[in-house]
C-alpha cells in the first residue's frame, strides 16, 4: 500500500485538458467529417449484409463483393482520417465504392450507406487545409490588405524612354 488517499481512480485533469487541446488541431488538419461519413457508410453497408431478411441472397462472386466493397470502404474512411495527404484518391475511391455498393450490397445498404458514402467522399474531395488561421481581429468594414507583386515593382522601377528624354532635357535647361 502507498501513502495518499488510496483512491486509484483519480485521473490527472491535465491529461484530459491536453487531449482536448490537441483534438482540435488534429481534426482541422484532415478531412474529418468526410472520413467519418465514409467510415460510417462502410459499417452500415456491412451491417445491412448481415440483415436477417429472407429475400436477400448472397451467392457466388456477388456475395463476396458484397463484403469486400464495404470492408474497403471502411478502410478508405480510416485512411482519409489518418493519411490526409492522399485524400483526393481516397475520396474518389470512396465515391466509386459507395456507388458500386448499389449492385453488390443490398441496394447500397438500403440507400443509407450509399448516400453517406457519396456525401463523405464528396466532402473529403472538397476539403482543403487552411494555411493561415482565420483573421478575426480585422474589423468587418476594413479594406483588405494587398501585397505588391515583386515583378510589377521591378517594371515600375525601370525608367521609361520618355522619362529619360524628359530628364535629359530638364538637365540641359538648368545649365
Amino acid at each position: 500500500m502507498g501513502s495518499g488517499s488510496g483512491d486509484s481512480n483519480d485521473a490527472d485533469p491535465g491529461f484530459f485538458r491536453r487531449a482536448a487541446r490537441a483534438w482540435g488541431p488534429w481534426r482541422r488538419t484532415r478531412p474529418f467529417w468526410g472520413g467519418l461519413l465514409v467510415l460510417v457508410a462502410g459499417l452500415e453497408i456491412l451491417l445491412s449484409e448481415r440483415a436477417p431478411l429472407g429475400i436477400m441472397v448472397h451467392i457466388g462472386l456477388q456475395g463476396i463483393a458484397g463484403y469486400i466493397i464495404p470492408a474497403v470502404l471502411v478502410l478508405v474512411g480510416l485512411l482519409l482520417l489518418f493519411n490526409p495527404a492522399q485524400r483526393v484518391f481516397y475520396s474518389l475511391l470512396a465515391v466509386l465504392l459507395a456507388l458500386s455498393s448499389w449492385i453488390t450490397s443490398n441496394l447500397g445498404g438500403f440507400f443509407v450507406g450509399m448516400l453517406l458514402g457519396v456525401l463523405g467522399g464528396s466532402l473529403a474531395f472538397a476539403w482543403q487545409l487552411r494555411d493561415q488561421p482565420r483573421e478575426s481581429s480585422k474589423l468587418p468594414g476594413s479594406p483588405p490588405q494587398h501585397t505588391g507583386s515583386v515583378g510589377l515593382e521591378l517594371i515600375r522601377s525601370q525608367p521609361q524612354p520618355d522619362d529619360e528624354a524628359a530628364a535629359d532635357s530638364s538637365a540641359q535647361k538648368r545649365f
